[in-house]
């Protein structure tokens, strides 16, 4: 049991207690973010932002620079969001879920090839091709950003991607030693496949009325 608690948790062992604290807490409001996605509530967005923010510094300061840059643009990406989610698109109604458009799913492509480009070119400036994890995390960078823009745009596949990449996510942090963030993408991908399921139902509702 010991053997398992040390895999587990033994990593935290060297941190400081402020650190440790604060992913609990960015853990806990990113539940909270995608909790409140899946309710297709507004409510994603500022407990979505206050996970990412505290996320920034602590992977900037364990120099997780891909991870970095995920949370950074999913702070980015959820004050659009939050326009996006509230805007009016008549009298009485707000953006309302929607499939991508045939233009959204070039879009996507781009955004997906662009930040293969990009995190591989931070990697390479700051010489962090040193781990096969660094590929891993170009892709669930790229994955993610497309899946967050999607999000923003109140698209139903945002899921899909998110689906993938919480999935690839789980190992992955594991690996690292982020038990945490581990266990969180865990039940993002729970939670990712059950919001799929509640705004594609949201989507048939509409089609039927």
């Amino acid at each position: 049991m010991n053997q398992i608690f040390d895999f587990l948790f033994g990593q935290y062992y060297s941190y400081n207690t402020l650190d440790i604290c604060l992913e609990v807490i960015a853990v806990i409001f990113g539940f909270l973010s995608v909790w409140y996605s899946k309710q297709n509530k507004i409510w994603v967005f500022p407990t979505g932002m206050i996970s990412t923010a505290i996320f920034v510094y602590l992977l900037l300061k364990w120099e997780l620079l891909g991870d970095m840059m995920i949370n950074g643009y999913y702070f980015i990406m959820s004050v659009y969001g939050w326009y996006i989610w509230t805007r009016k698109v008549s009298d009485t109604n707000v953006t309302p879920i929607s499939r991508t458009t045939p233009n959204e799913k070039k879009i996507s492509v781009v955004i997906f090839f662009a930040t293969l480009i990009f995190v591989y070119v931070v990697y390479a400036s700051f010489d962090k091709w040193n781990n096969w994890t660094a590929y891993v995390d170009t892709v669930t960078t790229a994955i993610f950003f497309v899946g967050m823009w999607l999000m923003a745009r109140r698209k139903i596949e945002n899921w899909i991607y998110w689906i993938i990449g919480d999935i690839i996510s789980v190992p992955l942090y594991l690996y690292k030693g982020f038990t945490f963030t581990s266990f969180q993408y865990l039940i993002f991908s729970i939670i990712a496949v059950l919001g799929y399921l509640v705004w594609k139902k949201d989507l048939d509702n509409r089609k039927t009325v």
